[in-house]
């Protein structure tokens, strides 16, 4: 009998999609990236979800996050995202955090979580979810930067120690050496990031990397093939 899986069974076996199933996937922020890793997750199979993100949806997010509309304006993201994932898959449970994540927060983070996704903007959050991850050896798979791009085909997964072109993984090599986090999985881009009168519109946290701050821009098609790219690397590790 046909459910809404049937077509993924065919692809992955039985056996995998109930794993999918039982899994428990932490996604924190729920932007352009985030949110498209959380579409390909949940119609995927994966019915476990933590959401962390602080932010509200603006009118700018509609050109590229699958939770924006008019009709979702100002609303929470991780409570619009919730609302979306209980309307893919009724079964599913989804815990959410109405916070942005940075050093001091506590919590979250458990032994119950199978698979980790880093979408947030700040290389200082990144960097602290990075360090307990590896405390807690859960798998995690980190986002470089999507902003500035025109061209989805030139995103790869790699280690961040054998990036090259991305400056968020310049910055993140360093900062992570310094830590002794010796390995990484990471989603990068090797196209040089779109410049605006020869500036580099690169939006690295201003706390460790001096640069011009100005909003990066982005586009429908970049941050979301980004967002399942990573979606599609966190279900074939789940099912290795």
């Amino acid at each position: 009998m046909e459910n809404q899986f049937s077509r993924t069974e065919l692809i992955i076996g039985k056996e995998n999609v109930e794993k999918i199933k039982n899994s428990k996937v932490a996604i924190f922020g729920i932007g352009g990236v985030g949110s498209y890793v959380v579409e390909g997750l949940v119609r995927a199979g994966i019915e476990n979800f933590v959401l962390v993100d602080n932010d509200e949806i603006s009118i700018s997010n509609i050109n590229r996050q699958i939770i924006a509309t008019h009709s979702t304006i100002g609303k929470s993201k991780v409570e619009v995202a919730r609302e979306r994932i209980l309307e893919i898959n009724p079964n599913a449970n989804v815990e959410i955090h109405k916070e942005f994540f940075i050093p001091e927060t506590q919590g979250i983070l458990d032994e119950t979580i199978d698979y980790i996704v880093d979408a947030v903007d700040t290389v200082t959050a990144k960097i602290e979810l990075i360090v307990r991850a590896n405390k807690l050896n859960i798998p995690i798979i980190s986002s470089m930067g999507t902003g500035n791009k025109l061209d989805p085909t030139r995103f790869e997964i790699a280690d961040i120690y054998k990036t090259s072109v991305c400056p968020l993984a310049k910055v993140m090599r360093k900062e992570l050496k310094a830590r002794g986090i010796k390995k990484l999985k990471v989603l990068y881009s090797k196209e040089e990031p779109i410049k605006v009168n020869g500036i580099p519109k690169e939006n690295i946290d201003e706390t460790t990397i001096s640069r011009v701050k100005q909003t990066p821009g982005s586009i429908s098609f970049v941050p979301s093939v980004a967002g399942l790219i990573i979606a599609g690397e966190v279900i074939k590790d789940l099912i290795k």
